[in-house]
């Protein structure tokens, strides 16, 4: 049995049609499902968020490995600076990712891709943090990886993130949660892209166009939330509680899950910044 989700009531012809918010935060994961970095300024190219998710960690058959099985993954840090991506693993130190020549075919949910094998001690490290053979992959750009067809008609493509590129979060409905939490979690939990500040909580429901500064996007898919969302971020420590997902699952429920934020693709322009004034529309512009 569904659980009728609280939505802020639609747009209508007598309401307003434009709402100005602004970018409260930003957020890029350079290797997936590994610890995010907050930054000030995004740019944005064919893939969506400029180095976010290009990189990805495997098993030996190729598959992708997330928190979900492998919580400890929290505790490995990410970095970007002018000579790439790196991570920091605990007890092992910092390595810097660079792909090499050696193709590998990889799985990322039904999707077969692609990729370049990362540096051998990288995957060392972390094979030996993890106690289980894992290897670092890098997603070239000759690799086309499409979104979701049945939600994109547009040739659009992703990274290695589960299905879109931009992953848009209202830090009003974050607040609202929290007001019925016994202990508060942080946006980090949910992993977005763009955290938006100024709006009325859960009115993402309805969120459609959008403009970001100087770049336009569409909002896709209600993006439903996993067993990652119980994790603290810094450590990978699961609340016993399974907090804030057994809030959540009272209140947003729907036939696509249990739902917290807007999965979205860009139409065009070229960066993000924060404090960028953000425009929401019914219908594109």
């Amino acid at each position: 049995m569904l659980v009728s989700y609280t939505r802020h009531p639609p747009f209508t012809s007598d309401a307003l049609k434009v709402c100005i918010m602004r970018v409260h935060s930003l957020f890029l994961y350079p290797v997936k499902s590994l610890a995010g970095v907050e930054v000030s300024v995004i740019d944005l190219d064919d893939f969506g968020p400029v180095g976010d998710r290009r990189w990805m960690l495997v098993n030996d058959q190729g598959e992708f490995v997330t928190q979900r099985k492998l919580p400890a993954l929290a505790r490995i840090g990410t970095g970007i600076d002018e000579r790439g991506v790196s991570v920091h693993i605990p007890g092992e130190g910092r390595f810097h990712l660079a792909p090499g020549h050696e193709e590998l075919s990889v799985l990322v949910w039904r999707d077969w891709m692609n990729s370049l094998i990362g540096p051998k001690q990288a995957s060392a490290a972390v094979s030996r943090f993890c106690e289980r053979s894992l290897r670092f992959v890098y997603m070239p750009d000759d690799t086309f990886r499409r979104v979701d067809p049945a939600r994109v008609v547009d040739q659009k493509r992703v990274g290695f993130a589960d299905g879109f590129p931009f992953l848009f979060a209202n830090q009003a409905s974050l607040d609202e949660l929290n007001s019925r939490l016994k202990h508060p979690v942080n946006m980090r939990h949910f992993r977005p892209n763009i955290v938006i500040s100024g709006a009325e909580p859960w009115s993402e429901d309805h969120w459609q166009y959008l403009t970001i500064g100087q770049a336009r996007f569409k909002a896709v898919k209600p993006c439903s939330r996993c067993v990652i969302t119980t994790m603290d971020p810094d450590t990978g420590t699961k609340d016993p509680g399974t907090e804030p997902l057994r809030t959540l699952s009272t209140y947003r429920k729907t036939q696509d899950g249990v739902i917290f934020g807007q999965n979205a693709v860009h139409q065009d322009g070229d960066h993000l910044s924060v404090g960028d004034a953000v425009i929401i529309c019914p219908q594109e512009s």
